[in-house]
């Protein structure tokens, strides 16, 4: 048990940050500075000379790192000890295993807990590709639907969409999770329905804008004269409402220990990826996100690319006082990626409580946003660079295209124009730019850092979807706070369900009660006229 606040490398880093490296210097970016300032693994390169650090800060965040205890907290995260819990207070006081969720590879982990729950997660692969095999066998179903909210459609939506070059002929993957009928008319108004798997994912088999879009499928499944039993397929808890074989084509498991937002690599994003893509890119990505897993063990700083990174948006959102960040890929395939860090990183660190329950006394996680470049250039860049908000950016590059579809246009081909930019935005958020003219004046010192990879293949998507999932793991380990629960989603799902029960009545034409509702039934009553 710490207090943040009160950590000896907290005081220190303190004092580095009230006089922080002057990325405007001309002569700040030597050959010196930049390529002491590069970490690499497993084929990944950081490149972050343009954060406001020295190497003294990197020492100083090395010496946070330690006295936080964070390898021992990730060792015991991957181990199954339990670590989602709040000391003294109710709280889901549980194992957080997404990592098993793809550890049957190399040096997988000994712990009886962890071993189980990967045997588990093996034996619902072996399933999976069994019917998977029985679909090639009846060549009959060519799309599938994804049916879920949450961690059960951006994950695995953002992957399906990043790795679109390498989907099977004839396979197409889409997705559906608003309680918005508009979602569903528009998902479902060009597909042949005959030729359409819907797998339906809910881990309780009780959220309640899936159980409405699954009856939604229903009923359209019907009006063409389809069982719905040939065509949907369940990805649920064991036990659960929707564990019911006589309703589904097929079903498989999730459990408690595997946070939304953290299960792209189980049965959540496992069904529609391996349908989509193969069973063995499917794979290829488990084995990616695992030798990730396997880094975030490692105890240096400079190779632990995860923890590298916690640590340099700690030193920005605690020393620095900046309340944001941008996710920005050189990706065009990436689109959806922002997103689903979006969650993984507010669900995960929007806490204003530490792990014994105590209101803490300093910023917690960041708002995280972005968009691909370069169509970012040309929409809030002009924020980044020269509004009163200093916005770090985290830059994600390729050096190869995907489709290798290229041309040669004045000299250079379209990558090498997209990485050119993603240089110079790089650069020039950090230099700034000097000028007597206030409005062709940049400030600079917009921290950043570029994350660089050959090319964007299953694989590599793996190590990087691991790569955000342990860094902000780390940052909710370093700050002491509980990184796996959720209970802000709660209070607004409560007060739903009782609006949803006056929309019931008046629906019915009853009477409202106002001692059901005494609060809400006047906002109810004056909004709801609206609706009519």
């Amino acid at each position: 048990m710490y207090y943040f606040n009160q950590l000896k490398s907290v005081l220190r880093l303190n004092e580095l940050a009230e006089d922080p490296v002057d990325l405007t210097d001309d002569n700040i970016f030597t050959p010196k500075r930049v390529d002491s300032f590069v970490s690499e693994s497993l084929g990944l390169r950081l490149f972050y000379a343009t954060e406001r650090v020295s190497e003294i800060t990197i020492q100083a965040l090395s010496d946070l790192a330690e006295e936080a205890g964070v390898f021992e907290k990730m060792q015991k995260m991957q181990a199954g000890e339990v670590v989602n819990s709040i000391e003294g207070y109710e709280s889901e006081n549980r194992s957080v295993l997404h990592t098993a969720m793809r550890d049957f590879f190399e040096n997988p982990n000994e712990s009886p807990i962890a071993k189980e729950v990967s045997h588990m997660a093996y034996q619902e692969l072996e399933k999976l590709t069994e019917f998977l095999k029985d679909l090639e066998t009846n060549d009959v179903f060519t799309d599938m639907v994804q049916v879920g909210i949450g961690g059960s459609d951006l994950g695995p939506r953002a992957v399906y969409y990043a790795l679109k070059a390498y989907e099977k002929p004839q396979r197409n993957a889409h997705f559906f999770s608003n309680v918005d009928p508009d979602d569903g008319a528009l998902v479902l108004k060009d597909l042949d329905l005959s030729k359409t798997l819907f797998v339906v994912v809910s881990k309780s088999g009780s959220t309640l804008e899936t159980q409405t879009n699954e009856e939604f499928v229903r009923e359209h499944l019907i009006s063409k004269g389809l069982d719905p039993k040939n065509h949907i397929i369940a990805v649920t808890g064991k036990g659960s409402p929707m564990d019911d074989p006589s309703k589904y084509l097929a079903s498989f498991y999730i459990w408690d220990f595997i946070g939304g937002r953290y299960s792209v690599t189980s049965m959540v994003g496992g069904v529609i990826l391996a349908f989509a893509l193969g069973m063995d890119r499917f794979l290829d990505f488990l084995r990616g996100a695992n030798a990730m897993d396997k880094l975030s063990l490692k105890q240096d700083v400079k190779t632990n690319l995860p923890l590298l990174s916690a640590l340099l948006s700690i030193w920005n959102r605690n020393f620095l006082g900046l309340s944001t960040s941008a996710v920005i890929p050189y990706s065009q395939a990436l689109f959806r990626f922002p997103a689903h860090l979006q969650q993984l990183n507010m669900e995960s660190n929007g806490k204003r409580v530490d792990k014994q329950g105590r209101a803490v006394d300093f910023d917690t996680g960041p708002v995280v946003w972005g968009e691909p470049g370069t169509n970012g250039q040309h929409s809030f860049f002009q924020l980044i660079h020269q509004g009163t908000s200093v916005v770090p950016v985290d830059f994600l590059g390729f050096a190869e295209s995907q489709y290798k579809d290229d041309i040669v246009f004045k000299g250079t081909s379209c990558q090498e124009k997209l990485l050119s930019n993603l240089l110079a935005q790089s650069l020039s958020l950090a230099r700034g730019q000097k000028s007597d003219n206030p409005n062709k004046y940049f400030p600079g010192n917009r921290p950043n850092r570029i994350l660089m990879a050959n090319k964007l293949d299953p694989y590599t998507l793996g190590m990087i979807l691991s790569y955000y999932e342990n860094s902000v793991a780390f940052q909710g380990f370093i700050w002491n706070i509980n990184s796996f629960d959720q209970e802000g989603v709660q209070l607004g799902k409560k007060l739903a369900l009782q609006y949803i029960d006056l929309f019931a009545q008046k629906r019915a034409k009853k009477s409202l009660d106002s001692k059901q509702f005494p609060l809400g039934q006047a906002y109810f009553r004056h909004l709801s006229s609206y609706f009519s």
